[in-house]
């Protein structure tokens, strides 16, 4: 079989693969209803050059607050295109539709009965044709409902398999201003899953729509960064993806500049494929982006066990012993091979988040750091926490505002406690299991 690309323009004027350049997009983490905020948000965005732009939009109220922050930034001049969250309700994507860029969805969500799930997913195809609005089908590793993985357990396999489903309905229903997404915070879960994707689409399914990717939930700083460059860069080198994210949990305009480096370290051959065997950096985050790219992916498939930073330089100086040797423990630890530190789970926040996410995460690194192979969850709120964070040992998750509820591993185990006292909890939890 023949495989046809597929691209089309969002908002008139970003089109998304069909060899196009690939986009670097964000996502606001202020409430969609603080339409100031969020409006300041998307300024800074634009100005530093996202290509697309994520709102979390729970529901038909923040449909009309997006409708809001759309209105003014159009008046001011600004034309990112504008994608709404949507992640349960059906009647919340319907009514974006008609308002954002592109919906992003998970259409296994819209209903519990996959038929009408199916129904409620056929009906949005239809108003998204009618208003030229593309959609994206997200499914990620901690949200995969039990009719896949009675089946086929929570694997990349999994993964592939229920997005192809919904990629089978958009042919049939003649509608491909498509992308997708597998995304997962492990970085072999998260390449398996859209190589599985990509091999399906070519071989079976006919078209190749255009594919998202990231590595959710990466966490922050150099790790943060090292992961993403690990797991997006290896599809990059391998001729897959159209549109990136760098999920940080940090401003989300630090995203921007960190989904160019790794778009640009590929296009100047730190791949596999690029005959590289050694980094030529400007900087530190240059350095650890290009290197990520370069040796990730070897040590990801398990083609090579080590490297060497022999004739690598940052600034034209040789990279300092020290530096090599963290660097080192971050990639072996990004491509899951080898474990010197405790692994952080944790999401970017969003509208949804309903505490300082970010400092407190950072604080939980800081008094935590002595726990070496402890896999550490910190998120934003249960919507997504529970499931995302699903390969964690401990999970910290917003629960209403002010409160944290407590996992050990998928359960539950200390709930709403003021966030004040969480952090003592979640010490006191680990330490306990010692």
């Amino acid at each position: 079989m023949v495989a046809r690309n597929i691209s089309f323009p969002i908002a008139g004027r970003v089109p998304i693969g069909g060899g196009h350049p690939i986009l670097v997009q964000t996502m606001c983490n202020t409430s969609t209803d603080d339409i100031d905020g969020s409006l300041a948000q998307c300024r800074a965005m634009a100005a530093a050059g996202a290509d697309l732009i994520r709102l979390t939009t729970q529901g038909i109220k923040q449909v009309d607050s997006l409708r809001q922050i759309k209105e003014r930034l159009r008046a001011e001049g600004i034309d990112t295109p504008l994608v709404a969250d949507i992640h349960f309700l059906a009647d919340a994507a319907l009514a974006a539709a008609t308002v954002a860029d592109k919906v992003r969805i998970n259409p296994g969500n819209f209903a519990k009965e996959h038929a009408v799930a199916c129904a409620k997913f056929r009906e949005l195809l239809a108003l998204c044709k009618q208003n030229s609005t593309a959609i994206r089908i997200g499914l990620n590793h901690g949200s995969l409902g039990e009719r896949i993985t009675q089946r086929y357990g929570a694997t990349p396999l999994a993964m592939k398999e229920a997005v192809v489903e919904w990629l089978k309905m958009c042919i049939e229903e003649d509608f491909y201003d498509v992308v997708v997404s597998l995304k997962a915070s492990n970085t072999i879960v998260m390449v398996e899953a859209y190589r599985l994707l990509y091999a399906a689409m070519r071989d079976d399914l006919g078209c190749i729509f255009p594919l998202h990717l990231g590595v959710t939930e990466a966490g922050n700083g150099d790790e943060g960064r090292i992961k993403s460059a690990v797991g997006i860069g290896t599809l990059l080198g391998e001729g897959i993806g159209d549109t990136i994210r760098v999920s940080l949990t940090e401003n989300p305009v630090n995203e921007i500049p960190a989904g160019r480096q790794i778009v640009a370290a590929i296009a100047a051959g730190y791949s596999p494929r690029g005959g590289r065997s050694c980094v030529e950096a400007d900087d530190w985050n240059d350095f650890i982006i290009k290197a990520s790219c370069l040796w990730g992916p070897s040590l990801l498939d398990k083609k090579i066990d080590d490297f060497s930073l022999e004739g690598s330089t940052i600034g034209g100086a040789p990279v300092p012993a020290s530096d090599g040797e963290r660097f080192r423990d971050m990639l072996l630890q990004a491509c899951r091979r080898r474990f010197t530190r405790p692994e952080y789970i944790a999401c970017p926040g969003c509208g949804r988040t309903l505490y300082d996410l970010e400092s407190t995460f950072n604080e939980v690194k800081r008094r935590t750091s002595h726990l070496a192979g402890v896999k550490i969850a910190v998120m934003g709120c249960v919507v997504n926490g529970p499931g995302e964070m699903a390969d964690a040992d401990y999970g910290y998750v917003g629960e209403g505002r002010g409160h944290v509820t407590l996992y050990r591993g998928k359960t539950p185990v200390i709930r709403y406690i003021p966030q004040e006292e969480a952090i003592d909890r979640l010490l006191e939890l680990i330490e306990s299991d010692r």
